[in-house]
């Protein structure tokens, strides 16, 4: 029987708390080297997978969209060229030092007038309902300690007619790939942390959160148990990365 008051850290379990604090020490010790690092270990591919999240966004001139866990803001960047000078778009992350790596890089990009910052926990954000047209979260779901509370507190904040997007790592649907993923991920992954970040142990985890993470399927049930309408999913990269999305009417 599990219990309600643990939850996983990679393969470990760990009391909720500690978890929230485990994480924020794995992106406090990663946001240097966080944008380097997320090119070399997908050799670039991430920005693809973005790319593909912000089509389906599909934002008009002048709407609102909220980044959530936004990291160093690549979807940010991404949005707020969707929604022009007279939209808005609002980056958050639980991580200060994420957040502050995301304003910079979004400030030193030209888009200082049309992005506000937040350091916001996804299981309570701090918005009314009914305020974004479109909510964002990328690579971030996995390493929220309540996921269905995140996915619930999305849903409201989303306005009707509203879209979510989760762009998270998932489970490969080609069979062939999983040894080859597996190697590259318990193998290469702590590799490329110990001699690129220096932190061998913040990419162990990386892989480990991903096994975690609920599958395709799974993760659908979550969104429509939270509310969210319309649910469906693409997989990228042979279901290495998915992108859900469902709608709030």
């Amino acid at each position: 029987m599990t219990d309600e008051r643990s939850t996983d850290f990679g393969y470990q379990r760990v009391s909720r708390e500690d978890k929230a604090r485990r994480v924020r020490g794995v992106f406090d010790s990663v946001a240097g080297n966080y944008d380097l690092m997320n090119d070399l270990m997908s050799a670039g591919t991430h920005r693809l997978w973005k790319r593909f999240t912000l089509s389906l966004a599909n934002l008009r001139p002048g709407q609102r969209a909220l980044d959530v866990a936004g990291g160093t803001g690549d979807l940010a960047a991404g949005l707020a060229r969707q929604v022009g000078e007279r939209g808005l778009i609002v980056l958050t992350d639980i991580n200060a030092a994420m957040l502050q790596r995301g304003r910079d890089r979004l400030i030193d990009s030209g888009h200082a007038g049309n992005v506000a910052y937040v350091q916001a926990n996804a299981e309570r954000l701090p918005f009314p309902d009914a305020m974004f047209d479109c909510i964002t979260i990328g690579f971030g779901l996995r390493n929220v300690t309540d996921k269905a509370a995140a996915l619930v507190a999305m849903r409201r904040a989303l306005k009707p007619g509203g879209q979510l997007l989760v762009l998270e790592f998932s489970r490969p649907s080609v069979a062939a790939l999983k040894p080859l993923y597996d190697a590259y991920s318990f193998r290469i992954l702590p590799l490329l942390g110990r001699f690129v970040a220096g932190d061998e142990a913040s990419y162990r985890y990386l892989a480990e959160s991903i096994r975690m993470h609920p599958d395709q399927e799974t993760l659908l049930a979550m969104m429509q148990e939270a509310g969210l309408e319309g649910c469906r999913y693409h997989n990228l990269s042979g279901g290495i990365v998915a992108v859900h999305r469902g709608y709030r009417y």
